[in-house]
């Protein structure tokens, strides 16, 4: 070995060592990226993001339900309006907790109110059966033009059916639509 490379390798060797307390100090240097166990780290953190909320439709199709709860929730309360379209999918379903078609339809509103044309259409779907909330043809009907006049596709299919909800309700879902009073 060349005395040069010698002499490099044991400036290397003598130089001091980082203290583990020192790395802590600068905190996480390699945090993963794209991973659930990031994703739900930036949950945890009260961190939403696009990216982030996105995430939670993969986490569904898992099904890990609790998981995707926990990240819909959290991007929900911070105005993801794609979140609380999901959070009623959880509860109509009972994915994660039991079914409660009144807290997915609450999470139907907030997404309309918010002027998001899925929750629009969704709410009016809700209002028209009376699944969840108290049932309002006209207010339901409004609420499915909304959607239409932004370009949602099924929700002008449902106005070309004259609001005929076997149009976008199949055959196998009837029964959960049948007024319970």
């Amino acid at each position: 070995m060349r005395y040069w490379m010698v002499a490099a390798l044991g400036a290397c060797i003598a130089l001091p060592t980082w203290a583990e307390e020192d790395i802590a100090a600068l905190g996480d240097l390699n945090r993963e990226e794209l991973s659930l166990n990031r994703m739900m780290e930036n949950i945890a953190r009260g961190e939403t993001s696009m990216t982030t909320c996105a995430t939670g439709y993969f986490i569904t199709k898992s099904g890990r339900h609790g998981m995707a709860r926990e990240l819909f929730e959290r991007c929900a309360e911070d105005g993801w309006t794609g979140a609380m379209t999901w959070m009623s999918q959880l509860d109509e379903n009972g994915l994660g907790a039991p079914s409660d078609p009144k807290a997915a339809a609450e999470w139907d509103r907030r997404a309309a109110e918010a002027g998001d044309p899925v929750g629009q259409f969704n709410f009016g779907l809700d209002l028209l059966r009376g699944r969840g909330v108290a049932r309002d043809e006209v207010a339901g009907r409004a609420l499915i033009d909304e959607a239409a006049r932004a370009g949602l596709p099924v929700a002008r299919r449902l106005q070309g059916a004259d609001y005929d909800l076997d149009e976008v309700t199949p055959d196998a879902d009837e029964w959960r639509y049948i007024p319970l009073s």
